[in-house]
């Protein structure tokens, strides 16, 4: 009887628990990708022991791929060698790691999902615990199969109402980071309910638990429900039966309600993703580069925004438009509906599928005095390359009627034309 994150560590544990317990736990899978993956076989080496359990283990080459140095070569290397020394059988090459990780039925209802990854608790949207972790973390839980958690307390957002039209649940995200700020929730279980988040489809929901991570919250998470289930079925090879699992009489450390009718599109400016300011306060503002892509929002329909606001038109000539799909479903599905001739008629460079330009490593990498806007969720300083540079966020919508100024611009007048 608790919160969400108490009932699923509750169904874990074989009997109830409490926030502030310290609970050790058999998790269901483990995830990490090339940036993270090389130290955990390093700690794997020195634990000495075998791996616990060879299904668990979910790797992915998507942060730096295809590799754009000779030093994320040789860690792709280390790991195709690992795969096949240990006869790993989950080896995916084919987009951004959270995405591939729900499109695969990795993650469903109930489950404890571990990443060496910040932004592993976007498993959360699933009704799942998803959170980061170290690589040395990753490689015990490979030896053993568990891990410890500490019962995080609880904050309950509740968003009530409906958006207006060209504002979008990444508005509604970047309003709640501002609010909360970057540490609000601090090592929290952050909950989203309400009737607005009920009535969102999985690819708005998903930017929720995403951007947790940027409160600071040890996770997010939002209750199973049909929509959820419909996923699962429909776009997915997991097989149910799947258990919706919600909050029974939950006692909260705070909550939240915000309704979400009146708000304008949102702008996360340069250097926080708390620094929030509605877009009406730095329209106008000059960018070098809009990039649309990451796992907060890559998503097909997101590419459908952008192409609706592009089709006909074309990007600022001297705006770089870089466009990355979060995986090859997408990027297939983009493709066989005409998205992408769409986008690269407008101007845009379509790239192959992953993380991109988001870790400042490839495939858009900022200089010096330069300013993006991104539908990325963290804009530090140095993100996107020089330390120099500027990053704002911001909702796919944005980013189109952006690239088509060169100036951050409002996206309402370009929808109502649709």
């Amino acid at each position: 009887m608790g919160t969400l994150i108490e009932e699923i560590f509750s169904r874990k544990a074989g009997r109830t628990v409490h926030a502030g317990e310290i609970l050790l736990l058999d998790v269901d899978y483990i995830m990490s990708h090339d940036n993270t993956t090389p130290l955990a076989i390093k700690a794997l080496r020195e634990i000495g022991k075998p791996i616990h359990d060879k299904n668990q283990i979910v790797l992915h080459l998507d942060h730096a791929y295809p590799a754009p140095n000779i030093m994320a070569a040789e860690n792709h290397r280390k790991i195709l060698d690992f795969v096949k020394e240990q006869e790993l059988p989950h080896l995916f090459m084919q987009g951004v790691c959270h995405q591939v990780m729900l499109e695969e039925g990795f993650v469903t209802p109930g489950a404890i999902v571990i990443g060496a990854d910040s932004h592993s608790n976007t498993y959360g949207v699933m009704g799942a615990f998803g959170a980061g972790l170290g690589s040395t973390e990753i490689a015990v839980a490979w030896v053993t199969g568990k891990c410890w958690f500490k019962v995080p307390e609880t904050i309950r957002i509740e968003l009530r109402g409906q958006t207006q039209p060209g504002v979008y649940a990444k508005d509604v995200m970047i309003h709640i980071a501002g609010m909360i700020g970057m540490d609000g929730g601090t090592y929290r279980s952050v909950e989203f309910g309400g009737q607005y988040i009920e009535a969102l489809p999985m690819h708005e929901r998903i930017i929720f638990p995403n951007m947790s991570t940027e409160i600071g919250a040890k996770c997010g998470l939002i209750a199973a429900d049909q929509v959820t289930i419909d996923y699962l079925v429909n776009e997915t090879p997991a097989k149910g039966p799947f258990e919706q699992i919600r909050p029974v009489d939950p006692r909260y450390e705070r909550m939240i309600t915000i309704d979400v009718s009146d708000l304008t599109p949102q702008v996360a400016c340069h250097p926080d993703v708390d620094n929030v300011k509605p877009l009406d306060q730095v329209e106008g503002l000059e960018v070098h580069e809009v990039y649309i892509g990451t796992c907060t929002n890559a998503r097909y329909e997101d590419l459908e925004i952008v192409a609706n606001i592009l089709k006909g038109k074309h990007v600022h000539p001297l705006v770089r438009v870089i466009v990355t799909p979060a995986s090859q479903r997408i990027y297939k599905k983009a493709m066989k509906n005409g998205l992408l001739e769409i986008l690269l008629d407008a101007g845009c460079t379509v790239t192959g599928t992953g993380c991109g330009a988001c870790i400042g490593r490839h495939g858009g990498i900022l200089a010096a005095g330069e300013r993006a806007l991104t539908t990325m969720n963290r804009n530090f300083i140095g993100r996107m390359g020089s330390p120099l540079s500027e990053i704002y966020l911001a909702s796919p919508a944005t980013a189109a009627a952006t690239a088509l100024t060169g100036r951050i611009t409002d996206p309402r007048d370009y929808l109502e034309n649709l």
